[in-house]
């Protein structure tokens, strides 16, 4: 028993490594999108798959659609019911990357992260999510027209290439139940328009709402009754969704960036908020309900997102903040006076990862390495005017975020394109200040 068990453990965990494989063999460029904190969505899709599948579009369907493909029953091996559920799995993620991919190439062509602070895409975005969240919290269904979602139940049958085709249509099936999490998944996708993000975080997805289908049919488990916890399961699918509205609210609206304090008092703040919206009925409670009911489950929904939110302000809060600087002129001043050189830092209220830089200037070596040795220059390139233009094309600035640190004299010294953790940042910064100390002329040798 301990072998075969161990084989199917060991072929979910190749298959949910399939996206870093594949990154291995690319071309380098996703390293810039997971540096700004892509990793984190990888883990969010594959938990947003696996709270598909316990929602009650999926769920009760699992051991029905093993059965009808022929990964269920006595004479059936546990190595071909892993094969031929795997082959399910891998339908739907063909089907979720091709739609990720999709949706990165026409995004990508009309350049959406450039425009992320405009009201013009960012409103409908918020109110995407929000009415992605009431109807997770049954406000309505997003369903299939009854015609087509009946023709896609005829396809597929037993073998490999039925299980395949059915995991090809088994998305769309679960439409109602998919729809809010993968809607907002794929709005996400919009905003990198990476192709390989977007065929990658899609089939990650596909992965988390495979999990019980391998389970099932390595162990020949039967699973637990439906009930009231799968509407909970779909709740807190409502709250992460209008987390995400917040967030990408969150560049546009300055009082939901400045409000978050570093001290630790905040955080407990921020997590006993969402523990005290969990115990009012957040979760638990339904919108369908007497009003006291509506009330209570409102209230908890508001104090789980507000927490959420709050605790997530915390972790992106830089400490402290650099002495910057907002004219060219006097920064390049103040560093010939003090023997310093300047490091220009481009920045846009759309720019997420320019935000969280901050957080990374805000640590104690970095600031004490950046304020020792440069002048700290910001530019905000926000709106789109044509001296902003001028200036992003005279530094080499195309691309946001983008920091470089030059010597009075003008010469870059080096560059940063990405988002860069504390420790990564000092890998740039000290190399930096010793090419610094070769060319710089300290202030002292000038004094008469």
């Amino acid at each position: 028993m301990r072998r075969p068990a161990l084989w199917s453990v060991l072929v979910v965990l190749v298959i949910i490594s399939i996206p870093a494989l594949a990154l291995a063999g690319g071309d380098g460029d996703f390293a810039e999108y997971e540096e700004r904190g892509l990793g984190w969505m990888y883990l969010a899709s594959f938990g947003f798959g696996f709270l598909t599948s316990l929602t009650p579009c999926v769920y009760p369907m699992i051991p029905i659609t093993l059965a009808i493909f022929g990964a269920r029953g006595k004479d059936v091996s546990k190595r071909r019911a892993i094969l031929l559920a795997t082959a399910y799995v891998f339908g739907m993620g063909a089907t979720y990357s091709v739609l990720g991919v999709t949706i990165a190439l026409v995004s990508g062509a009309a350049d959406f992260g450039t425009q992320l602070g405009h009201p013009a895409l960012v409103i409908p975005l918020v109110l995407l999510f929000t009415v992605l969240a009431a109807s997770m919290f049954g406000a309505f269904e997003l369903s299939l027209p009854a015609g087509l979602q009946a023709r896609l139940n005829q396809v597929g049958g037993k073998g490999f290439g039925g299980a395949f085709a059915m995991g090809l249509v088994g998305g769309l099936i679960a439409a109602p139940c998919t729809g809010p999490f993968l809607a907002g998944l794929l709005a996400y996708v919009s905003t990198t328009g990476s192709v390989f993000s977007g065929g990658s975080l899609l089939f990650v997805y596909a992965i988390g709402m495979g999990i019980l289908f391998w389970v099932l049919a390595a162990f020949a488990l039967s699973l637990p009754k439906s009930g009231a916890w799968m509407e909970w399961v779909k709740s807190v699918g409502g709250v992460a969704l209008l987390w995400a509205a917040l967030y990408f609210l969150r560049p546009l609206v300055p009082s939901l960036r400045l409000f978050a304090s570093p001290a630790l008092w905040f955080l407990v703040t921020a997590l006993a908020t969402v523990g005290i919206g969990v115990l009012i009925g957040g979760i638990t409670r339904s919108f369908h309900g007497p009003w006291s009911e509506r009330i209570r489950k409102g209230a908890g929904v508001a104090l789980m997102v507000a927490g959420l939110f709050a605790a997530w302000d915390w972790w992106v809060v830089p400490k402290r903040h650099l002495p910057w600087i907002h004219d060219e002129a006097a920064a390049f001043e103040r560093a010939r006076a003090e023997g310093k050189g300047v490091m220009i830092d481009f920045g846009a209220t759309w720019c997420i990862p320019c935000d969280e830089l901050e957080r990374t200037f805000g640590d104690d070596d970095v600031y004490e390495a950046v304020t020792k040795s440069f002048v700290p220059l910001k530019f905000d390139v926000t709106e789109d005017t044509a001296a902003n233009d001028k200036l992003r094309e005279r530094y080499g600035a195309q691309t946001l975020p983008s920091v470089i640190f030059l010597d009075t004299k003008g010469h870059v010294l080096t560059r940063v394109k990405k988002y860069l953790e504390p420790d990564k940042m000092l890998r740039v910064v000290r190399p930096a200040v010793k090419q610094l100390a070769q060319t710089a002329e300290p202030a002292a040798a000038k004094a008469p």
